[in-house]
């Protein structure tokens, strides 16, 4: 599956969300051999199905969804004019229902003030995915 990144993620790259978490996310700083972020052992593996970022009036509202070892997990991170989302990837395991639920009973989502709508994304994201979240659906076999 292809990641949906949407917002201020629209037209970006995977590498480019996990640099936005990363504590390091300054790249101008970095040093030339320091380990390629999607290689660090927090992103290591995580298949990002869906990646929000929306900042108004210059603060940040982030929420991503992901996929590792056999679980989902979901990233949510905020932050004011003065910082970055840096040091905020802090996934949490979480399921297709629970994520439904908030979407659809709750706020989840819906944008709003934080400029930040993907609820009508996420739910094209949860309803692509096997029943499970996470195992691979297999090719229909041509015959």
């Amino acid at each position: 599956m292809n990641p949906i990144l949407l917002n201020n993620w629209e037209g970006q790259s995977v590498t480019d969300v996990f640099t936005e978490f990363d504590d390091s996310r300054w790249s101008a700083y970095r040093e030339p051999d320091a380990m390629p972020v999607e290689e660090k052992p927090e992103f290591k593996g995580a298949e990002i199905l869906l990646a929000s970022y929306g900042t108004p009036s210059y603060e940040g509202y982030a929420f991503v969804l992901f996929r590792r070892d056999g679980k989902l997990y979901e990233v949510n991170g905020s932050h004011c004019s003065c910082y970055g989302l840096e040091g905020q990837w802090e996934p949490e395991e979480t399921t297709i229902e629970a994520l439904r639920h908030r979407v659809k009973e709750g706020t989840l989502g819906e944008g709003g003030y934080d400029e930040n709508p993907f609820a009508a994304e996420l739910l094209q994201v949860l309803d692509a995915l096997p029943a499970d979240g996470v195992a691979m659906p297999q090719p229909e076999k041509k015959g």
